[in-house]
């Protein structure tokens, strides 16, 4: 392929990928976006494959193929409750590539550099590398933190943030040692083995309310990585596709704090400040008593109702419920109710990830609602379930200052005339806050796993339309 034809490539795929993004944006076009996407990287790929400077095509073939049967396998055995942890272990494999890239670029060097040409490269590469490496042990801290193998809990060691910013002057030390010798190998790999160690410290200090922002954090760290290796490669499409996923993971992560009422600083530089995690002291004394209902007694509020809004979370996701919602949804629609979603920002553990499943199981695009569009409506409506949120709900966030979440915006679902919470237990959510929700008295506990009793709640629906059809026929 001559280099003219893959300029044109690089071109074509820059601007799927910027379509791609586009379409990402609503739901309604997300199928299109990722199409876009998935044919912005064939070419991208296929383009580069097929380059002047590619040659070893049997070493290529050998180490893609079986990549790519890899990849496919696992990914089609994910469930959507475990793409958070897919997500962040990928991440980790784009800044272990930044750091290899850093490195054997390093060990062989462009000819033809001399000057400010060489001494930019070489700054390209240091930067490269330690942007890898901090992605590359974060990402893996995000995972074992997503998967219950470390504790959500933020690791707050003594002066954490003199140990950060001493980790900081010492990789510029070193990269001032790098830039000042022939053989700067040495000090690239101390500078590498500190930035794995702050990247394990940065996100080991992120409490789990935050740990949806630290997976789109991440998700930027990974773009400005792949930029960093464009730039060490001289490859003009992967520093445009680096600064894209960099800037958007940025923006999101931005858009996420704020939706939180956290620092975008404070989170990103593992609680520097208050709020970030900081454990609550002394809290506000939760009073009242929980109480329990029926998959019956539910159903009842459900029919009685004329407008219902539901509040899904990650305990729906980990239920596979949401089929059975949708169903519900549909039942009561055409009996005239009026029912929507409320979607918290950060619902589940990935942005996103509740629409997707809401989306997965037909729901209707235009009952799904962002937290500021349903908000105000809560007082107006009779009946709120809320499947497997916890977080999300919790007034101690209004209510308890001292709480960790203290200052989120949360769904004021205990603004409505009754409250369905459907839990296993009265377990604290993913943050480890207790929720006075619970005890309120217009909420009722509807414990046991979300599926069986939306299935169940679906089945005396069903029962109920079959009998008034019957009654119907028999009036007839």
């Amino acid at each position: 392929m001559s280099t003219n034809l893959l300029t044109v490539a690089y071109i074509a795929a820059s601007a799927l990928f910027i379509l791609s993004l586009g379409g990402l944006s609503n739901q309604e076009s997300a199928r299109k976006g990722n199409i876009f996407g998935i044919a912005g990287m064939t070419i991208a790929f296929v383009a580069t494959a097929l380059s002047p400077l590619v040659t070893g095509y049997t070493t290529l073939a050998a180490t893609i193929i079986p990549g790519a049967i890899i990849g496919a396998i696992l990914a089609s055995r994910v469930a959507m409750t475990s793409m958070p942890e897919l997500v962040a272990i990928l991440h980790s494999f784009v800044g272990l590539a930044a750091v290899l890239v850093g490195i054997g670029n390093y060990l062989q060097p462009e000819s033809g550099l001399v000057g400010a040409e060489a001494t930019i490269h070489e700054i390209e590469i240091f930067i490269g590398v330690f942007i890898g490496a901090v992605t590359f042990t974060g990402s893996i801290i995000a995972f074992g933190k997503l998967r219950a193998i470390l504790s959500s809990k933020p690791l707050m060691l003594p002066a954490r943030h003199f140990l950060n910013i001493a980790m900081l002057v010492a990789t510029v030390w070193l990269g001032v040692q790098f830039m000042g010798t022939e053989n700067g190998l040495q000090p690239l790999l101390i500078m590498t083995g500190i930035a794995c160690v702050l990247g394990v410290h940065l996100v080991m200090a992120i409490g789990g309310a935050d740990m949806p922002v630290v997976i789109s954090m991440l998700n930027s760290y990974s773009g400005w990585a792949a930029a960093a290796a464009g730039f060490m490669l001289s490859n003009d499409l992967l520093i445009i596709t680096g600064a894209l996923v960099g800037s958007s993971g940025a923006i999101l992560s931005y858009i996420m704090c704020k939706a939180m009422n956290r620092s975008f600083i404070s989170v990103i530089l593992g609680g520097f400040g208050e709020g970030a995690g900081a454990p609550s002291g002394g809290g506000v004394q939760i009073e009242g008593e929980a109480k329990p209902t029926t998959v019956e007694g539910t159903v009842e509020l459900l029919l009685n109702a004329k407008s219902v809004i539901i509040t899904p979370g990650y305990g729906m996701a980990v239920a596979q419920a949401q089929h059975g919602v949708s169903e519900i949804t549909k039942i009561l629609r055409d009996r005239g109710v009026n029912v929507r979603f409320g979607i918290h920002p950060v619902a589940g553990r990935l942005p996103g990830h509740m629409n997707v499943l809401l989306a997965e199981a037909n729901v209707p695009y235009d009952i799904v609602l962002e937290m500021d569009e349903i908000n105000e409506d809560f007082p107006e409506t009779d009946v709120v379930l809320v499947i497997g949120a916890n977080d999300t709900v919790n007034p101690s966030a209004m209510e308890d200052p001292s709480s960790p979440i203290a200052g989120m915006p949360v769904l004021e679902v205990w603004k409505a005339k009754d409250v369905v919470v459907m839990k296993r237990s009265m377990a604290s959510g993913y943050a480890g806050v207790e929720n006075p929700l619970f005890y309120k008295e217009n909420t009722q506990m509807l414990f046991g796993d979300a599926r069986k009793n939306i299935d169940a709640i679906l089945g005396q629906l069903l029962t109920q339309d079959e009998a008034g059809e019957k009654v119907l026929v028999g009036a007839k």
